[in-house]
């Protein structure tokens, strides 16, 4: 039987600040909880803020599944502006032809948003961190090359106009879309951003993002990075698991059956997918799978990871 690796476990719900790297933040909470087993499900360029998930401690197992997720975002795009990086940390490639940001309309916007809604075809951004025959595209273009990279599918489930708002940019009349974003994981909104501008014909750029949704956690339910007793704000395990799978309550005889690595042979039927199975004490055993009516562990948490 697997023993406990001391020190906390759980998942913690982090709202990142603008500026400071993800990878920033990871390290802030290892030292803040004393302990170098700290993961994440996803990261977020350092412009951006919202909602990071991090693993602490046996909790780190869950992760993989929570990076897969679809995810919410709330992002402004700039039109009449393009950068090289699709950002606002980017440098300028072009401006838009006088008056053509003036003839965007509120219908032509809503035509160019229903082109990028479902499942469409999306060029990643050129300065993501896919990587090009083991070098990150990021790093290819500083270096000076050009890098394209091939379409992806992804979903874009909504896709919605909040407000706009008439600005000027280095003199030049720009217009501000507030744009809410429902999408599948692997979606980049800088190139949404792109190809709006791109249908649009004015160019544009993304000048805010902010995460606020993961799957089924939420932005409501994070903290800030430098909480006080950040410990205490993590959600156990099971809590966690059970925000993303069934439940399987498992009898003590079961439970030990489970942790031991024995298939159950359920006599009630129970729906193929994956389940977070549950111990008598309410502690995670770890993810299960079920099909055809047997039970069999996916991953099993260490001994004392509940806590």
């Amino acid at each position: 039987m697997t023993t406990a690796s001391p020190g906390p476990n759980g998942v913690l719900l982090l709202d990142k600040p603008q500026g400071p790297t993800s990878h920033t933040l990871v390290a802030m909470t290892r030292r803040a909880l004393g302990t170098r087993k700290v993961g994440h499900a996803g990261t977020l360029d350092p412009m951006a803020s919202g909602l990071m998930i991090l693993g602490v401690g046996g909790a780190t197992r869950l992760l993989t599944y929570f990076v897969g997720d679809d995810k919410e975002y709330y992002a402004t795009v700039r039109l009449g502006v393009s950068t090289n990086t699709e950002d606002a940390e980017g440098e300028v490639t072009a401006t838009a032809p006088a008056g053509s940001v003036a003839e965007v309309t509120p219908e032509r916007i809503e035509a160019a948003m229903a082109a990028l809604r479902g499942p469409i075809k999306q060029i990643p951004s050129s300065v993501s961190a896919i990587k090009v025959d083991g070098v990150r595209a990021y790093k290819r273009v500083r270096d000076g090359e050009d890098v394209q990279l091939a379409a992806r599918a992804v979903t874009i489930a909504e896709l919605e106009l909040l407000a706009s708002h008439d600005a000027l940019a280095g003199g030049e009349p720009v217009v501000d879309l507030e744009i809410r974003v429902s999408c599948s994981s692997g979606t980049y909104i800088r190139a949404l951003a792109r190809d709006l501008g791109a249908a649009l014909g004015t160019g544009a750029h993304l000048t805010a993002l902010r995460r606020t949704r993961v799957g089924d956690f939420s932005i409501a339910d994070a903290v800030a990075p430098d909480a006080d007793e950040l410990e205490k704000r993590l959600t156990t395990p099971s809590q966690a698991a059970l925000r993303r799978f069934r439940a399987f309550e498992a009898t003590a005889q079961q439970a030990a059956d489970i942790r031991n690595g024995k298939k159950l042979r359920l006599s009630e039927p129970v729906d193929d997918g994956l389940l977070a199975a549950i111990d008598p004490e309410g502690d995670l055993i770890g993810i299960a799978r079920a099909a055809g009516g047997v039970v069999k562990s996916e991953f099993n948490m260490p001994t004392g990871a509940n806590t």
